[in-house]
């Protein structure tokens, strides 16, 4: 389902820049998105790599997922769900309220392209 979603290659620094996204988003880039995953946001005090960890992949809470080596499009509908009120979290919804269309396509970008520890689960409950 999600390579339904973007279907991006992983390494988005090998791929050529993309003019949009299915996000409807301007290009991002990850040294831009990196610099973001840093800043502090004025409504929780925390940044994305506070949370997520290092490359987004060391979360401080068992609950928050890992979303390094996501992909970006994923990463990008998800931030502007959270930007426009279509998805709630408590933190996540304050998190991206002010973020710019731009900024989400950075972070999205430098998440997509930070190494994967995603698995695959299907068949995982099969007995």
């Amino acid at each position: 389902m999600l390579a339904a979603c973007g279907g991006q290659e992983h390494d988005a620094e090998a791929q050529p820049a993309r003019t949009t996204s299915s996000a409807g988003l301007p290009n991002g880039t990850v040294e831009a998105g990196e610099q973001a995953a840093h800043v502090k946001s004025a409504a929780t005090g925390q940044t994305c790599i506070d949370c997520h960890g290092a490359a987004g992949n060391v979360p401080i809470d068992p609950t928050y997922p890992k979303i390094g080596g996501q992909f970006r499009d994923y990463l990008a509908h998800s931030l502007q769900a959270y930007r426009d009120g279509d998805r709630e979290h408590a933190l996540m919804s304050q998190q991206a309220a002010d973020l710019s269309d731009q900024q989400i396509a950075d972070l999205a970008a430098y998440f997509a392209a930070q190494p994967s520890q995603l698995r695959d689960l299907h068949g995982a409950h099969d007995r």
